[in-house]
C-alpha cells in the first residue's frame, strides 16, 4: 500500500506543488520516501491520505509546514492522534473563489436570471460570482488588462490570465451575470459566520499564497452579507430538490469545481446520469480524466503535468482552466 499512496504524494508534488508552493512540494515529497509516515497514512481511510489534507491538519493544529522536513516530520509524528483524528472529521474543502474568474463567461451567455446550484459547496463562496470584481490578463507575457468587471467596491479581485477567443462581451462593463437564487451541497457544508469553519478554510490556504488568504477573508465578508443555502445530504437526491426549488423564470444552472475526482468512477456516471436529465445547464470544472464524457471531446491535449482542469458546458468542454482561476484557454467553441 505504500507504494500508492507514496505515488499520491509524489504526483501532489510534480503536478500540483511546484510551481506554486515550494514548502509543501519538499514536504510531499519527503512523505513519499517516509516509510514511517506512509505506514501512518496507510492506517487511514483511503480518501484521508491527501496530501492536502494532511498539511492542512498540521496547520490547523499549528504545527510547522514552513520549518523545513525535520520540524514536521517530527511535530507529526509526536501529534498523529490530534492529526488523524482531524482529517478523520475535516475533508479538504478548498473554496477557492478565484474559480469564478472561469466560470464567469459561461454564465454570462446562458438565458437570465440564474439559479445557482453548487455541488461540493465548502462555504459557497464561488456562489457570489455577481458580487467580485474581475480582472483579465493577457496570457502572451505583457500581463497588460484584456478586460476588467465587477463592482468597484468590492472586497474580492479576481485575475485570470486568458487565451484564445474567450467570450467577455462589453455588456459585462454595465452588468454581471444576474443571480437570483443561489444554494449549495455539501456532504459537511461550512458556515461562514463559524469562526472554527473559517479557520478550517484558512488552514487550507497554501502558505506561500497570501493573495489567496487575502481573497479568502474577501469572500467570506461577501457571503457572511447574504448567507448562502447549504444542504447537507446525497448527491444526488439533493440536487434533484434544490433545482426542484429554484424560482419560476431563472434558469437552473447546476455546477462544481474540483469535486469529482473524490467520488469512485460509478458515482461520478451515476451523478453525470442524474444532471443529464435536470432542465437548466450544467457547467463542469474538473481535474482532466474526472468526467470521460469531457475528456473525449477535447480539442487538443493539456500540456503534460500542467495540473490543469476542463471546464465544460453540459459536457462540451469549452476551455483549460487553471485549478484556483488563475487562468482560462479559451478552445475558440461557438456557443449558443
Amino acid at each position: 500500500m505504500h507504494s500508492d499512496t507514496g505515488d499520491l504524494y509524489r504526483a501532489f508534488a510534480e503536478r500540483e506543488a511546484r510551481g506554486n508552493s515550494a514548502s509543501y512540494q519538499d514536504l510531499a515529497e519527503r512523505v513519499a520516501g517516509d516509510e514511517q509516515l506512509l505506514a501512518m497514512l496507510d492506517g487511514l481511510p483511503t480518501a484521508k491520505r491527501q496530501p492536502n489534507l494532511l498539511f492542512g491538519a498540521v496547520r490547523h493544529l499549528g504545527g510547522p509546514v514552513t520549518a523545513g522536513w525535520p520540524a514536521f516530520r517530527d511535530w507529526v509524528a509526536g501529534h498523529w492522534d490530534e492529526t488523524s483524528a482531524t482529517m478523520l472529521v475535516r475533508r479538504t474543502q478548498t473554496n477557492e473563489a478565484g474559480r469564478c474568474a472561469t466560470l464567469l463567461p459561461l454564465l454570462a451567455t446562458l438565458p437570465q436570471p440564474l439559479a445557482l446550484i453548487e455541488v461540493g459547496a465548502s462555504a459557497g463562496l464561488c456562489l457570489y460570482p455577481d458580487r467580485y470584481r474581475y480582472r483579465y490578463l493577457s496570457a502572451d507575457g505583457a500581463s497588460a488588462v484584456v478586460a476588467e468587471f465587477g463592482a468597484a467596491a468590492s472586497p474580492v479581485t479576481l485575475d485570470c490570465t486568458v487565451s484564445g477567443p474567450v467570450p467577455l462581451p462589453a455588456s459585462l462593463q454595465e452588468r454581471l451575470p444576474e443571480v437570483v437564487w443561489r444554494a449549495g451541497i455539501d456532504l459537511n457544508p461550512l458556515d461562514v459566520r463559524a469562526e472554527e469553519d473559517m479557520r478550517w478554510l484558512e488552514s487550507l490556504v497554501w502558505p506561500e499564497q497570501t493573495h489567496r488568504l487575502e481573497r479568502l477573508r474577501g469572500a467570506v465578508r461577501v457571503a457572511r452579507a447574504a448567507p448562502p443555502l447549504l444542504v447537507r445530504g446525497d448527491l444526488n437526491e439533493t440536487v434533484r430538490e434544490l433545482v426542484a426549488q429554484a424560482p419560476a423564470g431563472a434558469t437552473p444552472v447546476v455546477f462544481h469545481s474540483a469535486v469529482l475526482a473524490y467520488l469512485p468512477p460509478q458515482a461520478r456516471e451515476e451523478f453525470a446520469a442524474t444532471v443529464r436529465e435536470l432542465p437548466g445547464h450544467w457547467i463542469s470544472n474538473e481535474a482532466l480524466p474526472v468526467l470521460p464524457t469531457v475528456t473525449r471531446r477535447l480539442p487538443r491535449p493539456a500540456p503534460a503535468g500542467s495540473g490543469l482542469f476542463a471546464l465544460a458546458l453540459d459536457e462540451r468542454p469549452v476551455a483549460f482552466t487553471g485549478p484556483h482561476g488563475q487562468s482560462l484557454d479559451w478552445f475558440g467553441t461557438a456557443l449558443g
